[in-house]
C-alpha cells in the first residue's frame, strides 16, 4: 500500500510525457510539410540572435513596461520549476525534500527563499498581465482576430499560472507548519520569506489535516504542471518552446531584401545573354524551373515559415506597428501567422484521420487569407522589426503575391498597368522612353 502513490506519481509522469511527446512529434510532423531550406549560413550570428533575442529578450523591452513584466514572469516561472526536479524524485521515491539532504543546507535554504520570493513576484506580474488585457484593454488585444478561442487563450494561460504559483506557496506554508509540529517525514529545511504569511491561517489546524493540505498542493501542483506542458500544444504559449530554434532560424540577411528564384534569374540572364541559345538543353546541375510559383497553401511554404507560424505568440506588436492595419485595412500581419498556423493544424488533422493529406478542396490563399489582405502590404517590414521572436509575416504575403502574379496573372490592375509600362517604357510611367527629357524644354 505504501507504493500506491509512486506508483501513480509515475503513471501521471509517464502519460504527461508521453502526451506532450506525441503532440510535439505532430508538429515536427507538420513542419516538415513545408520545403527545406538551407540554413547553414551566418552560424555565429544566429547563435548570437538565440541569445540577444530568445534568451536576453531583447526585443521585448523595446516597449519597457510589458518588456520587464514578461522578463519578470518568463524567468520566474522557468526557475521556480527548477524544483519540480525534486518533486519529480520525491514521487518517484517515495522521499520528502531529498535535495536538502544532497545540497548543502545554507545552499537549500537559499534557494527555495528565491522561488517564494520569485513565485510572488510572477503572481503579481500575471495580475498586471491580467489587468492590462482585461480591465485596460488595449487595442492589439481586442481586434477582430482576437475574439474567442485566441482571446480566451490568454487568459487561461494567466489563471493556470496564478493557481500553481497559489499552490506552491500553500504547500511551502502547510510544510513548514509540519515542520514545525515535528510531523513524521517532514524535514526541517527550507527558507520561507513568502509562505510564512499564509502560515496564521493554518494555525488551528491538526496535523493530519496539514497533511491533507501538503500533499493535496503537491499533488495538483505536480499534476497542474504536467496539464501546463501539455496545453501548450494547443496554446500560443507554444512559443515558450519553439522560441529557441525560431529566433536562431530567423532572417539574418537586410530586411529589405527580398528573395528571388534562382530559376527565374537564370532565364534573364539568359534572356539578356546575346550569345545565349535559347533552345540549347539546360546545362547539367542546372536549376529546374519550380513546379509551382509561390504559394497558395502551407504545403508550398518553408520549413521556416511553418515554424513561424507555430511560434506566433498572437501578441498583435506586429499588427499594431503595420501601416496598413494602422490606416484601415483589412491586412493583419498577426492574423495572417493565425491563418496559416490554424491551416497547417487542418492539414495535421486530414493526416492524422486518413493516413496520407487527402485534398479537402480548401487551401490557404482565399479560404482563409484573402487577395485584400495580401495586396495592402506596403511591404516596410515593420511587422518583422517588431516581433519579439524574429517571426516573418512578409514571407509568406510575398510568396502568396507571387503565386497569384507568376501563376494565375491575378495582380491588381495599379500593378497590371505599371508592369506593362516597365515591360515597354523601361519605367512605370506611361511616358516613351524618347519623350523622357521633354520637360527640360517646357520652360
Amino acid at each position: 500500500m505504501q507504493y500506491i502513490p509512486n506508483i501513480l506519481f509515475l503513471i501521471a509522469l509517464a502519460a504527461g510525457v508521453g502526451y506532450f511527446t506525441i503532440n510535439i512529434r505532430k508538429i515536427i510532423r507538420n513542419i516538415k510539410l513545408g520545403h527545406e531550406v538551407d540554413a547553414s549560413d551566418h552560424t555565429s550570428e544566429r547563435w548570437g540572435n538565440v541569445l540577444r533575442i530568445a534568451l536576453g529578450q531583447s526585443k521585448m523591452v523595446v516597449r519597457p513596461i510589458p518588456g520587464l513584466l514578461h522578463i519578470l514572469v518568463y524567468v520566474g516561472f522557468i526557475i521556480i520549476n527548477i524544483e519540480v526536479l525534486e518533486i519529480i524524485i520525491d514521487g518517484i521515491f517515495g522521499t520528502h525534500r531529498l535535495l536538502s539532504t544532497v545540497l548543502p543546507l545554507g545552499l537549500y535554504n537559499f534557494l527555495i527563499a528565491s522561488f517564494e520570493i520569485l513565485a510572488l513576484l510572477v503572481l503579481m506580474g500575471v495580475i498586471l498581465f491580467w489587468t492590462r488585457r482585461n480591465i485596460q484593454k488595449l487595442r492589439r488585444f481586442w481586434a477582430n482576430e482576437m475574439k474567442g478561442w485566441p482571446k480566451n487563450d490568454a487568459n487561461y494561460i494567466l489563471y493556470f499560472e496564478m493557481v500553481l504559483m497559489i499552490l506552491f506557496l500553500t504547500m511551502n506554508a502547510a510544510d513548514q507548519q509540519l515542520q514545525a509540529l515535528g510531523a513524521a517525514h517532514y524535514v526541517e529545511a527550507g527558507s520561507y520569506p513568502v509562505s510564512q504569511f499564509i502560515v496564521p491561517f493554518l494555525d488551528n489546524l491538526s496535523e493530519a489535516s496539514l497533511i491533507a493540505i501538503e500533499r493535496g498542493t503537491w499533488w495538483l501542483h505536480i499534476l497542474g504542471i504536467l496539464v501546463f506542458l501539455n496545453y501548450l500544444y494547443f496554446s500560443k504559449h507554444l512559443h515558450i518552446i519553439l522560441a529557441f530554434p525560431n529566433v536562431y532560424f530567423g532572417k539574418v540577411v537586410p530586411k529589405g531584401k527580398f528573395k528571388n528564384l534562382e530559376s527565374v534569374t537564370n532565364e534573364v540572364k539568359m534572356m539578356m545573354d546575346p550569345n545565349a541559345d535559347p533552345f540549347a538543353a539546360p546545362a547539367e546541375g542546372a536549376v529546374e524551373a519550380p513546379a509551382k510559383f509561390g504559394a497558395s497553401d502551407v504545403m508550398d511554404l518553408s520549413r521556416i515559415q511553418l515554424l513561424n507560424a507555430y511560434t506566433c505568440t498572437e501578441c498583435g506588436r506586429c499588427t499594431d506597428e503595420c501601416p496598413a492595419n494602422n490606416t484601415g485595412k483589412k491586412l493583419s500581419p498577426r492574423k495572417i501567422m493565425m491563418d496559416t498556423r490554424d491551416r497547417l493544424e487542418e492539414i495535421g488533422k486530414n493526416i492524422d484521420q486518413n493516413g496520407e493529406f487527402k485534398p479537402d478542396g480548401k487551401q490557404l490563399l482565399d479560404d482563409y487569407i484573402t487577395r485584400e489582405e495580401l495586396w495592402a502590404c506596403t511591404t516596410c517590414n515593420a511587422c518583422v522589426e517588431a516581433c519579439p521572436v524574429s517571426i516573418d509575416p512578409l514571407s509568406i504575403i510575398m510568396d502568396m503575391r507571387q503565386y497569384l502574379v507568376m501563376e494565375q496573372s491575378a495582380a491588381p490592375t495599379e500593378l497590371n498597368v505599371a508592369m506593362t509600362n516597365i515591360e515597354n517604357n523601361g519605367a512605370p510611367w506611361p511616358y516613351n522612353q524618347m519623350d523622357r527629357l521633354n520637360w527640360k524644354d517646357e520652360n
